[in-house]
């Protein structure tokens, strides 16, 4: 009994050890430093560590979430820095200055009293993605607004982390205790790295079901419409004039039917859901194809269909269309669309459900893809999604493991240049940060968060 008392004091001592390793580890650097701290002892630090708290801001981080923090980027292998800094930071420049300091490519957000902003490398992250991230947390309080933030651009940025953050905590004047602790950690690390990736597995299944589930609501009301136009259709085989290229068509477009409802119903991951508006869409040609033939028509050309909304069938024309804070492109249009376009009223969108409201689809999440990629097909669709949230998010590596591949090259990411954390000192697009004297303060380049 004696020798199990003692086994057991040694273990909770071993735990203990354990524990002080990995908050060091994991600690943000701080410096003893005034509200005037230079932007090369914050960028010395963050070069340590992904997460750096001013003295001056310490009120607004502490020490434990900060740890939470850094942690949480160090595990994701992101180049993703964060700075937290006190309300009277000069804001001149602070981006390229930081970025020029530390050297290395990557996505930089800066807490500053209660505004928040970020810019990134286009290798890591493309601007309207940064724009949309920092949209998507404004108004939060500190811990919440870093942590969301965190969460969001982990899953879509590329890049890996610096290697200097993989060098730990101990320092040349380690003490024999704690280079007796690493040791243990090293024993100790199978075991914690396969449940850290038991963890990251369920997490990543658990988002995916999640996002599907939100999915799943649209494409069955795609379902239902297209089932609507088939009873609407009051074809009958044996109707009079009806020929066998008629029944073809009402074939194909009954099977696919068919075919939507069985994909649905076995999709597992977002990415399934192609597939079913894959079958949609050819279903809706045959419709068409089939009402040229009974009305006596030409056979419609085979066309995408209204970008605005699938649900509008085969499109018609190209017409010349701006998103907000996008570039001008042409996108195919359904014959009403292009009517309203050309009056210069609005189309008729295609909004769904998200955290926020209801959104154009194209601005809902990287979970849409998929089901545009079904409608669109790898083609076209790079042009068409080109400076929106979705497109944005396509073009990040990180899209493509949770995703699928097969839409086409956005063009996001330069693999002929530096990558995510990779050491490039002053060699980078300064237009990727901007100044903070003035510009749209939404994340991509000018004002911090539009008051300075």
């Amino acid at each position: 009994m004696k020798a199990v008392r003692r086994t057991r004091s040694l273990l909770r001592l071993l735990l203990l050890a354990l524990a002080l390793v990995a908050l060091t580890a994991f600690a943000p650097r701080t410096t003893a430093a005034t509200a005037d701290t230079g932007v090369s002892t914050i960028a010395e630090a963050l070069r340590k560590s992904p997460v750096y708290v001013d003295p001056a801001a310490a009120a607004q981080l502490s020490t434990a979430d900060a740890s939470v923090l850094a942690r949480q980027i160090k595990d994701a292998d992101k180049p993703l820095f964060i700075a937290v800094l006190p309300a009277g930071y000069p804001t001149q420049n602070l981006f390229t200055n930081l970025r020029t300091a530390t050297g290395i490519t990557g996505l930089y957000a800066v807490r500053l009293g209660d505004r928040f902003d970020a810019r990134a490398d286009s290798a890591v992250l493309p601007r309207t993605a940064v724009q949309n991230l920092v949209t998507s947390v404004q108004g939060e309080g500190t811990k919440a607004q870093l942590t969301d933030f965190t969460d969001r651009a982990l899953a879509n940025m590329g890049g890996k982390a610096p290697a200097a953050w993989g060098g730990g905590s101990a320092g040349a004047g380690a003490s024999s205790t704690a280079l007796i602790a690493i040791g243990a950690v090293v024993v100790a690390g199978g075991a914690g790295a396969y449940a850290l990736v038991r963890r990251n597995r369920r997490r990543h299944e658990e988002e995916q079901r999640a996002a599907l589930d939100r999915l799943r609501v649209v494409v069955d009301e795609d379902i239902t419409a297209f089932g609507e136009e088939l009873d609407r259709l009051d074809f009958h085989p044996a109707e009079p004039g009806a020929d066998d290229a008629m029944r073809a068509d009402y074939e194909r477009a009954l099977n696919a039917y068919d075919q939507a409802k069985a994909a649905m119903a076995d999709a597992r991951r977002p990415e399934d859901v192609r597939t079913v508006t894959q079958a949609l869409e050819d279903g809706r040609f045959s419709l068409a194809q089939l009402a040229a033939r009974r009305e006596g028509r030409p056979l419609p050309e085979r066309r995408p269909p209204c970008f605005f909304d699938p649900r509008h069938g085969p499109s018609v024309t190209d017409a010349t269309w701006t998103p907000p804070g996008g570039s001008s492109r042409e996108v195919p249009v359904c014959a009403a669309d292009a009517t309203r376009l050309a009056d210069g009223r609005d189309p008729v969108v295609r909004e769904v459900d998200t955290d926020f409201g209801r959104r154009p689809y194209w601005d809902a999440g990287p979970a849409y893809g998929p089901w545009a990629g079904g409608y669109f097909g790898g083609g076209i669709l790079p042009g068409l999604l080109l400076g929106t949230a979705l497109g944005g998010w396509m073009s990040a590596p990180a899209y493509a493991a949770d995703y699928g591949t097969g839409y086409g090259d956005f063009g996001g990411f330069d693999t002929g240049g530096y990558q995510g954390g990779d050491v490039s000192g002053a060699d980078f697009d300064p237009g990727d940060f901007g100044d903070f004297g003035g510009g749209d303060g939404g994340g991509g380049g000018g004002d911090f968060g539009g008051g300075f």
